[in-house]
């Protein structure tokens, strides 16, 4: 199989997981953290902000079923570009719009995928583009949270919304 990664970071990753994982050509999602500056962190380490990790999914997807560009389109949709280091109530450098590239490629198409996305708002985009870094898997309560807690609060008035308005 020639499956590709992407890591996407855009709010809390409860929310990209739920909607990614309805996606067709979507093989796995996996939440975790980015970007920081500690080995390993903690969901309490990550929580404080001083960690500079970003709550981020990990997608594992099948090229030949869905393209990095849907990926894409789909992550525009469901969360906000435009507001910096938070998404809703969620508050913090944690929930930063972020697309970690792992290939030339996926930067040539981000890149570009943020040019036309910026057509879209009035405000400017301040999601970042950057090489991916090393990725650390959440705890293993993090893993399909909204497939194992439906009933939760958050689940209901944040993730569900998030998962009719994709579409999928």
């Amino acid at each position: 199989m020639n499956y590709e990664n992407a890591l996407l970071g855009g709010g809390c990753f409860w929310c990209l997981e739920a909607v990614f994982e309805h996606l067709p050509g979507v093989i796995d999602v996996v939440n975790g953290y980015a970007g920081g500056n500690r080995d390993n962190p903690t969901y309490e380490e990550v929580c404080t902000g001083l960690t500079g990790h970003a709550e981020v999914v990990k997608i594992t997807f099948d090229p030949a079923i869905v393209s990095y560009e849907k990926l894409l389109e789909l992550f525009w949709k469901i969360h906000n570009p435009t507001t910096l280091n938070r998404q809703g109530a969620d508050v913090g450098t944690q929930y930063r719009s972020v697309i970690f590239y792992y290939t030339d490629e996926q930067k040539r198409i981000a890149e570009a995928s943020i040019a036309h996305e910026q057509t879209n708002y009035d405000d400017p985009i301040v999601t970042e583009l950057l090489p991916a870094p090393t990725f650390w898997q959440a705890e293993d309560y993090h893993q399909d949270y909204f497939r194992n807690h439906p009933e939760n609060a958050y689940c209901q008035i944040v993730i569900a919304p998030k998962i009719k308005k994709s579409g999928l």
